[in-house]
């Protein structure tokens, strides 16, 4: 176990605020006579002071709640009793001392001094008491509130106001350890106090952070999760300890768009439950990508659409969620570097195991996450040293380069024509790959042949200048053969992937079949 302090700031009612700061003067009232009480019990050497204390206090605070006044006297018993104590702070009771202080000057400090002396409320936390009786965190609408006793079973309730600073910020696993206890009704204590600063309400939890043996682990597989933007949505993958893929389901996240800030933090919470609860069941780790950056538009790049999405959802802070949950529930999480997952899922399995590409990638993390090597299927490497095909390839890009100059000549909106410049770019972007490709297979051939009479480089794909051959595939199949930049059918590539027809493709004689697909195996 580690103890653990965390802060925050509450938002109330003016007229709540009032309430508030009169509880406070009551309690700060009781903690100061509950210490002057306690030293001079400490010298009479009394037993038990604890209980003349309490019934001191309930006899000069009757409207305290007793919880209040055994928090208080808690709060007394943290002052050193050896040496004098000035609530409010000695160092400005001594300034308010000096004669020359007056008018303005002497204001400042003395509010200070007062909130300092007075503006304490503090409640000591039990889990019987579902965490804490009098200061409780409670979920209204999605919103986190402190809701205060102020007496007579009244309450004021004042929004708590946080967000983590990073991604290691406990604060994360408070809430965490919160949403856990509300849904088990199983209750860990936490002990709030107030302060009053500047007029403004500021607050600190106290608690114990249970640090619980990793008991899930990637011995058995993973539960692999990858995060799209567009759709917005979750890809989730079931994969064996061998690399198979046992059963995948995909989760829609459109119904957080329209929610409010904190409405959408409550429900990412409640789906990163649901998600280590998945990987508990099924006895797995969880492995997840390593976002460092996220992909963003640009203004103007005609994609406004996919901007907004990221806008309204931010997939970093839900991993950040998701791995305190696991944390606290003993699952292993495993962050994989998220190069070229998706590619190698859309071309190597979404054709080959009748997915779509979204699986495809959570698969392809899944497997990296436990180790394993994508290699190149041989029926690919062969079509990136066909030069026929290469240059057919080329050909469908200058085309739709010449067809794009032209579109972008006649388009007066500027958005829809920033739109076919992006498109533009990256047809230009492509052609150069492929030409690179050609020229580097040129030379092959025109090279010395090795001691046994074959190129040393045959059998292998040629390497590209700084550019991953996964890159390199995917600009040489999906629009010359799918006629899309990022369609969402794969299925056309099997033939090309199991059997390597793609001379149908070249010649346009014959039309390309689809492959079969197979029911969804889900959770």
């Amino acid at each position: 176990m580690m103890f653990v302090s965390l802060q925050f700031k509450l938002e109330l009612k003016r007229e709540d605020k009032q309430k508030l700061i009169k509880l406070m003067r009551k309690q700060s009232s009781a903690i100061r006579v509950a210490y002057n009480m306690l030293k001079e019990l400490e010298k009479e050497k009394t037993k038990n002071p604890h209980a003349q204390i309490y019934q001191r206090l309930r006899q000069l605070f009757p409207e305290l709640p007793t919880k209040y006044i055994d928090s208080a006297i808690y709060k007394a018993k943290q002052y050193p009793t050896d040496k004098p104590v000035v609530f409010g702070g000695k160092r400005l009771f001594e300034k308010l001392c000096k004669n020359h202080l007056s008018g303005k000057t002497r204001e400042k400090p003395k509010k200070q001094w007062r909130e300092l002396r007075q503006g304490t409320l503090i409640s000591i936390g039990s889990k019987s008491d579902k965490g804490n009786r009098l200061m409780r965190f409670e979920d209204l609408k999605g919103q986190i509130y402190l809701r205060i006793t102020t007496g007579n079973r009244e309450f004021v309730y004042a929004k708590v106001l946080r967000e983590p600073s990073n991604s290691k910020d406990k604060w994360l696993t408070f809430m965490a350890m919160l949403l856990e206890s509300w849904q088990t009704k199983n209750y860990f204590a936490y002990t709030v106090e107030l302060k009053l600063r500047e007029g403004e309400f500021y607050g600190s939890v106290s608690f114990e952070l249970p640090m619980p043996k990793v008991r899930y682990t990637k011995e058995n597989g993973v539960i692999a999760i990858d995060t799209n933007a567009s759709p917005i949505h979750l890809a989730i993958t079931e994969v064996s300890k061998t690399g198979e893929l046992l059963s995948y389901k995909t989760i829609s996240l459109h119904h957080l768009l329209g929610l409010s800030q904190n409405s959408k933090e409550h429900q990412e919470w409640i789906l990163a439950h649901q998600i280590v609860d998945l990987a508990i069941e099924k006895g797995k780790a969880i492995a997840v990508e390593n976002l460092k950056k996220l992909k963003k538009g640009v203004r103007r790049d005609g994609k406004a659409e996919l901007r907004k999405g990221l806008h309204n959802w931010n997939a970093k802070k839900f991993l950040q969620k998701l791995k305190r949950v696991a944390l606290l529930k003993g699952v292993e999480v495993i962050e994989v570097n998220p190069a070229y997952t998706s590619v190698i899922g859309m071309l190597k399995y979404a054709p080959q195991l009748s997915v779509d590409k979204d699986i495809a990638g959570a698969y392809v993390i899944g497997r990296r996450a436990l180790g394993f090597k994508e290699d190149m299927p041989e029926n690919y490497e062969r079509l990136l040293k066909d030069k026929a095909y290469l240059e057919f390839a080329l050909k469908r890009y200058e085309e739709r380069e010449k067809e794009l100059r032209e579109l972008i000549e006649k388009e007066s909106n500027e958005y829809k024509g920033n739109a076919l410049k992006s498109e533009l770019r990256s047809v230009e972007n492509s052609k150069k790959l492929l030409i690179n490709l050609l020229q580097s297979l040129q030379s092959e051939s025109s090279g010395c042949e090795g001691a046994n009479g074959r190129n040393p480089e045959q059998g292998r794909v040629a390497k590209t200048t700084l550019q991953s051959v996964w890159q390199v595939l995917k600009v040489a199949l999906l629009f010359p053969i799918l006629g899309g930049v990022l369609p969402r059918d794969l299925s056309p590539l099997k033939p090309v992937l199991v059997e390597g027809v793609w001379d149908r493709v070249r010649s346009r004689l014959v039309p390309f079949e689809a492959g079969g697909t197979v029911p969804i195996r889900d959770f």
